[in-house]
C-alpha cells in the first residue's frame, strides 16, 4: 500500500476497495517499524488518526459525500498548529506547548477528510538547512542514513521519501521545502506568496514564509494545492484570487514553452551537479522547450539580503517567546528581567540565538539604514530583475541545491557552507514567486538531485504543468530508497 500515491489511495477508498482504518493502520505500522532509522516524526497522532478514520468510514457507509482528500494520510511539519496537539517548532522552548487552535491549512485538509498521521521534525523554528538544529533528534536521509535530508522541513521530506505517508506539509522561508525535496528525491512545491494561508504557522520571516506540499508526483501536489490554495480572512497576506483547478490544468498545453536559464549565475556550480543540471536541460529540450539565456547575476546578493531581512523578521517574531505567556520559564530567575533573559538563554538553541542577535543588530539604531533598508532596496531590484527575465521566458530553471545530500555533521562545522545551501532557492522567497523542486536523477553515489522551476507570481498552475511534463519524461519521483522499498511484516 505504501507504494501507492495519494490520488490512487483516494480512488481505492472511494471505490470501497479499502477502508480508512486499514489505510491508517498500514501507514502507522510502517512508521512504527521504520521511523527509528529515519527520525522523521516528533509526534505520532495514532489515536487521533484512527478516530478520524473510523468517522470517515462511517461517513462513507452512510452514503455522504466524501472530500477530495478522503483516505489520504498526511504528515504536518511541527511549526503548523493542530488544535490540542503539541507544536514544538523543534525547540526546547515549546517542548510542552499545545496549540489552542487549528491552522487554516489543517482545517482545510480535515474538511476534505484528510487523515493526519503526525508532526514532523524540523530545524528549530525552521532555521537551518539540515534538520540538525532540532532540539529533539536528528532526521536522516532515507537514501543514505549517514546523510542529512536537508532542511528545515527535513522531517516532512524524509517521511514522504521513506513512504511513511504519500503527502506532507512543510514551510519554505528560503528553500526549506525545495532543498530537502531535492536531497530526498521527491517533489516539493513552494506556492506564490499569499496563495496559501499562513494562519497557524509559527512565523520565522513573515514576508518570506510560505506553506507548501511534498509528494512523489505532481498530481498529488496539484490535488493538495486545490485544497490549500484558498483566500483566508484570518491572514491579510493571502491573495483574494479565484481558486484554481490544478489537477485539470496539469495536462493543459503550455502556451509559450520557453525556459530561461541564468548560465552566468551558475558558473561556479559543482561539476557533478552541473552535469546533472545539463542533462535535465537536454530532457527539457527533447520535450519541446526552448532554452534561453537570462541575466540573473543580481542573485549573487540574494543570500546576504535574505540573511538580513530574514533575521530581522525572526528577531521581531521571536520576541514574543518571553517565558511569561507560554513556553520554557527559567527556574533560576529571581526577577522579571531574569525571567526574560534566562528563559531565552535556556530555551533557544545556538542557531536561533545567532539569528536573533544578527536580526536585532541590523534593526538597531545607527545600523538599520545601512543594512535593513539597503537590503530592502536590493530586494526590490531582485523582484524587478525577475520581472524583466519573465518578459523573455515563461519559466526559469535552476538547480535546487549546490550539492546532493551531505553527511550529518559536515555542514555544521562550516556555517557559510550551510547558508550557501540556499543560494539557488532564496530568491524565489525574496520575490514571492512559485517554485518547485522536481527529482532529476542520481549522482555517482546514488544520491538524488533536483531541478527547480520558478514562475511569475501567481503562476502556480504553470509551474506545476512544467514539472508534470518533466516528470512524465523522466519518472524519477517514483523511485523508492532501497532500504525502504519493501513491505513491513506485522
Amino acid at each position: 500500500m505504501f507504494r501507492k500515491p495519494a490520488t490512487e489511495l483516494h480512488r481505492m477508498y472511494r471505490e470501497e476497495l479499502i477502508s480508512a482504518v486499514e489505510i491508517v493502520e498500514s501507514f502507522l505500522s510502517r512508521i512504527e517499524s521504520k521511523d527509528a532509522q529515519v527520525g522523521a516524526f516528533l509526534t505520532i497522532l495514532s489515536s487521533r488518526a484512527l478516530e478520524k478514520a473510523h468517522n470517515l468510514d462511517r461517513k462513507r457507509a452512510a452514503g455522504k459525500p466524501l472530500g477530495k482528500l478522503a483516505g489520504i494520510p498526511i504528515a504536518v511539519k511541527d511549526n503548523i498548529h493542530i488544535n490540542g496537539e503539541r507544536t514544538t517548532c523543534g525547540s526546547k522552548f515549546l517542548a510542552n506547548y499545545k496549540a489552542v487552535f487549528d491552522s487554516t491549512v489543517v482545517k482545510l485538509m480535515e474538511e476534505e477528510d484528510a487523515l493526519i498521521l503526525g508532526k514532523t521534525n524540523l530545524d528549530e523554528f525552521a532555521m537551518g538547512s539540515s534538520t540538525e538544529n532540532s532540539a529533539f533528534k536528528q532526521t536522516r536521509n532515507p537514501w543514505d542514513l549517514k546523510c542529512s535530508p536537508g532542511g528545515s522541513s527535513g522531517g516532512s521530506a524524509a517521511a514522504v521519501a521513506a513512504r511513511f505517508c504519500p503527502l506532507s506539509l512543510g514551510s519554505d522561508t528560503g528553500g526549506s521545502i525545495r532543498q530537502p525535496a531535492a536531497l530526498c528525491g521527491i517533489f516539493g512545491f513552494k506556492p506564490s506568496y499569499g496563495r496559501v494561508s499562513r494562519y497557524g504557522l509559527v512565523a520565522f520571516g513573515s514576508s518570506l514564509d510560505q506553506i507548501g506540499p511534498f509528494a512523489t508526483n505532481t498530481q498529488d501536489i496539484a490535488l493538495l494545492m486545490e485544497v490549500l490554495g484558498k483566500h483566508c480572512p484570518k491572514d491579510s497576506t493571502t491573495v483574494n484570487a479565484a481558486e484554481e483547478h490544478y489537477v485539470k490544468l496539469l495536462n493543459a498545453p503550455i502556451p509559450k514553452k520557453k525556459i530561461g536559464v541564468p548560465w552566468s549565475f551558475l558558473k561556479d556550480l559543482n561539476s557533478e551537479s552541473r552535469d546533472n543540471f545539463d542533462q535535465s536541460i537536454e530532457k527539457l529540450k527533447n520535450i519541446g522547450f526552448e532554452i534561453v539565456d537570462i541575466d540573473l547575476n543580481i542573485l549573487k546578493y540574494s543570500i546576504a539580503v535574505y540573511y538580513i531581512i530574514g533575521t530581522a523578521e525572526a528577531s521581531t517574531n521571536l520576541a514574543r517567546f518571553d517565558g511569561i505567556r507560554y513556553g520554557v520559564r527559567s527556574s533560576r530567575a529571581k526577577t522579571l528581567d531574569e525571567v526574560y533573559d534566562f528563559s531565552k538563554q535556556e530555551g533557544f538553541g545556538q542557531e536561533v540565538k545567532k539569528r536573533i542577535l544578527l536580526g536585532t543588530y541590523v534593526l538597531s539604531s545607527g545600523y538599520k539604514d545601512a543594512y535593513h533598508k539597503k537590503a530592502g532596496q536590493v530586494r526590490r531590484l531582485i523582484i524587478e530583475t525577475f520581472k524583466s527575465a519573465f518578459s523573455n521566458c515563461s519559466l526559469i530553471a535552476m538547480p535546487c541545491a549546490p550539492l546532493p545530500a551531505f553527511a550529518l555533521g559536515e555542514a555544521l562545522q562550516d556555517p557559510l557552507q550551510m547558508y550557501l545551501q540556499d543560494i539557488y532557492t532564496v530568491s524565489a522567497n525574496l520575490a514571492g514567486l512559485p517554485a518547485i523542486s522536481a527529482p532529476s536523477g542520481f549522482g555517482k553515489e546514488k544520491k538524488p538531485y533536483g531541478i527547480q522551476f520558478i514562475g511569475p507570481h501567481m503562476s502556480d498552475a504553470l509551474v506545476l504543468q512544467c514539472a508534470h511534463l518533466y516528470e512524465q519524461a523522466t519518472g524519477y519521483g517514483a523511485h523508492i530508497p532501497p532500504e525502504f522499498d519493501r513491505e513491513v511484516l506485522t
